[in-house]
């Protein structure tokens, strides 16, 4: 069986970060079941605003194996598209979670995140955990 891809939120990412046996992280389940991830430029950002200074050696080591989309001519379009709606139906999010979701939709990859209170609101964007 191929590889099935998908963008992962930062938050999946806090989740490895912060447990202890990392094998009860999402994202390591979400292997287990034969995804592979990449990640948004947007993540990476909000990854290093957000890290202590004794945690950007774990990062650093982390995301220098990953795949990182960029925010590109195609994102932004798609960004744009989803703040109209979403500004249309008044629930707005904010504009990082924004632009990930718009990775994903620009990319056509399925996006997994833990905060689907926000993303939920997001037409065409396929949330998969």
């Amino acid at each position: 069986m191929a590889d099935k891809i998908i963008l992962v939120d930062t938050s999946i990412l806090i989740d490895l970060f912060r447990k202890t046996d990392k094998n009860n992280s999402v994202l390591l389940s979400l292997v287990r079941q034969g995804y592979t991830y990449c990640i948004s430029a947007v993540t990476e950002y909000e990854i290093y605003t957000g890290a202590l200074l004794g945690q950007v050696d774990f990062w650093d080591n982390f995301l220098q194996k990953t795949e990182i989309l960029p925010f590109d001519k195609s994102v932004a379009k798609a960004a744009v598209d989803i703040n109209r709606e979403l500004k249309r139906k008044r629930k707005l999010i904010e504009t990082a979670d924004l632009f990930i979701a718009a990775t994903a939709i620009a990319n056509n990859l399925p996006f997994a995140t833990l905060n689907k209170k926000h993303f939920d609101r997001i037409d065409n964007l396929s949330i998969i955990a």
